[in-house]
């Protein structure tokens, strides 16, 4: 359910509704504009059937939302969420690009990539310092010893920093040197995980589960703007399906859906989506077209000498020729993007 008063109401008045309403269990969730508050009850709404909304001074409309994720609709708020740290938008006109390796593995190969990324355009650096692998036998990351090289070669390159927490006692190293936490598609629906995260204030990005439906997914998101953290980015990386060329199916219709059904930026990974390094710009430029709000690629030096994910990553060359188109892309929607020109 969803309140909306009269934005020229003073705090009081506000106050006088949202005490009475935190007084019989419910939790509250505000926004407030120029010309009006909103102000989304959680809990079981039916005891508000009979509740005088009316008589309280400045409610101008009681809405009920029909969608079984409250915040995370449209219905709640009608604006575009616009998530901002630092000097970067994700949200906005701009489409964003992040970058770097599936997995951090020594200092000289996530410098020598954000170095690089840095200078095509890139404004987020990505790599796994924990990695959830298939295998037990694979590569797990350097845990925190690759979240500190990440770390300091972002800094060291004006970049922001993204990568994947995995269980509960993670959150907090992870959040001493991320900008924003990742939940992987595996834990998309990791319920505990998702409610941690709805207590910190760093901006957190939830990848779709290989087998999640559009509501799923905007459900689990629930879970974290429930938790009181507002800055929640969608990531559609792919889902499961019987074609087994590439490794997941891209599902570009989520993009625009979701953006009729939820205020939450999107933004699209080509490399899980396709597990084919030569799938990766088509996916990409279409991605772009579809409406996402951003991009994150993985990239690596040598390819072939990976420890993770090689197949899907792009040479740094590659990824260079790759956003100079996508930028033509991205004007014939009337996005922009963050681009330079130094040769890498």
């Amino acid at each position: 359910m969803v309140i909306v008063m009269d934005g020229k109401v003073n705090e009081g008045h506000i106050n006088n509704l949202s005490d009475k309403l935190k007084s019989m269990g419910f939790k509250l969730q505000m926004i407030k504009g120029e010309d009006k508050t909103v102000i989304g009850i959680i809990g079981d709404t039916r005891k508000l059937l009979s509740f005088p909304f009316y008589s309280y001074y400045g409610v101008v409309d009681v809405l009920k939302v029909s969608k079984p994720y409250k915040l995370t609709s449209r219905e709640f708020r009608e604006l575009s969420t616009i998530i901002r740290i630092n000097e970067v938008t994700i949200g906005g006109q701009e489409a964003v690009l992040m970058a770097g390796p599936c997995a951090v593995e020594n200092e000289e190969q996530i410098d020598i990539i954000a170095r690089k990324v840095s200078a095509i355009g890139a404004r987020v650096l990505r790599g796994g310092a924990f990695k959830p692998r298939t295998s037990p036998y694979s590569f797990q990351g350097l845990g925190e010893r690759g979240l500190k090289m990440m770390s300091e070669a972002a800094k060291k390159y004006g970049l922001l920093v993204i990568t994947e927490v995995m269980a509960i006692e993670q959150i907090d190293m992870i959040a001493n040197y991320a900008d924003i936490i990742q939940i992987g598609a595996r834990n998309m629906q990791n319920f505990m995980l998702l409610k941690e995260i709805g207590k910190i204030k760093k901006p957190a990005m939830l990848k779709r589960g290989m087998s999640a439906t559009i509501e799923e997914f905007l459900l689990s998101a629930e879970y974290i703007l429930s938790g009181g953290n507002k800055e929640v980015i969608l990531c559609e990386r792919g889902i499961r399906t019987f074609e087994n060329y590439t490794r997941n199916t891209l599902d570009l219709s989520a993009i625009p859906a979701i953006k009729e059904l939820s205020h939450l930026p999107i933004i699209v990974d080509p490399s899980h989506a396709t597990g084919r390094k030569e799938l990766v710009g088509p996916m990409s430029k279409a991605a772009i077209a579809a409406g996402a709000d951003g991009l994150i690629i993985e990239v690596h030096p040598n390819p072939e000498e990976a420890l993770s994910d090689g197949a899907q990553s792009l040479e740094l060359s590659d990824f260079e020729r790759l956003i100079s188109e996508l930028e033509q892309v991205a004007q014939a929607v009337g996005r922009s993007m963050h681009l330079s020109y130094t040769s890498v």
